[in-house]
């Protein structure tokens, strides 16, 4: 599959719901029925992050059991880690930056792949390389929506996922933006709730962001 037709699934992929859950699962054993949660409120496009060491065995879990989840890998930032995702029939990889050996071992795996970019010049070079979606993080610190808004008018071919220290609050604020297809939060899943396995819970606040619009 190009690339281009692997951004067009990514881009079907992306606007399925405003949010898309940012998890960084420590426990295997929440991996299910957290992912049941969100999808039962709306958010069936999940980004599991590597940055823990039950994180491959929770992927494994949520595409094995959960109906209707569609899975994606985060903070992927290796070309090991990037063909161990796709191997295990995930819906995309996401990085929060790029390298060279990453995009050209991205041409070769089936899953879409969304790097991340935040300068003109990043963003402009994964433009080259055929690459419509991206991710802006950390988008707080990178300059928020002032900083999105911003490369809009200049690079407008360029639609974003930001992330990073994106609330409730401020969700629809990105939202609204022309050139934001989605935003990635973690507010809908907060570690206490998680610890407890108040599943319900985290049911209503998923619903509660499947729910924003800009």
């Amino acid at each position: 599959m190009s690339n281009s037709s692997k951004q067009k699934k990514l881009g079907i992929i992306l606007g399925k719901a405003p949010v898309v859950p940012v998890m960084v699962i420590e426990d295997v054993n929440h991996a299910v029925p957290l992912a049941r949660a969100l999808v039962k409120g709306g958010l069936p496009v999940l980004e599991i992050t590597l940055r823990t060491e039950a994180a491959f065995d929770a992927i494994k879990a949520i595409l094995d059991e959960v109906e209707g989840a569609v899975v994606g890998v985060g903070t992927i930032l290796t070309t090991k880690q990037l063909n161990k995702a796709d191997k295990l029939g995930c819906a995309f990889g996401v990085s929060p930056g790029s390298t060279g050996r990453l995009l050209g071992a991205a041409d070769d795996v089936k899953m879409p792949f969304l790097p991340g970019g935040v300068t003109a010049t990043e963003v402009m070079a994964l433009l080259e390389w055929g690459y419509e979606f991206q991710k802006f993080f950390p988008a707080e610190p990178a300059g928020g929506t002032r900083a999105l808004a911003s490369l809009a008018a200049p690079i407008p071919e360029v639609k974003f996922c930001p992330t990073g220290g994106i609330t409730v609050e401020s969700a629809a604020s990105y939202l609204a933006l022309p050139n934001v297809v989605t935003v990635g939060g973690s507010w809908m899943l907060p570690k206490k709730l998680v610890a407890e396995g108040s599943w319900e819970a985290i049911t209503l606040l998923a619903r509660e962001a499947s729910k924003l619009k800009g």
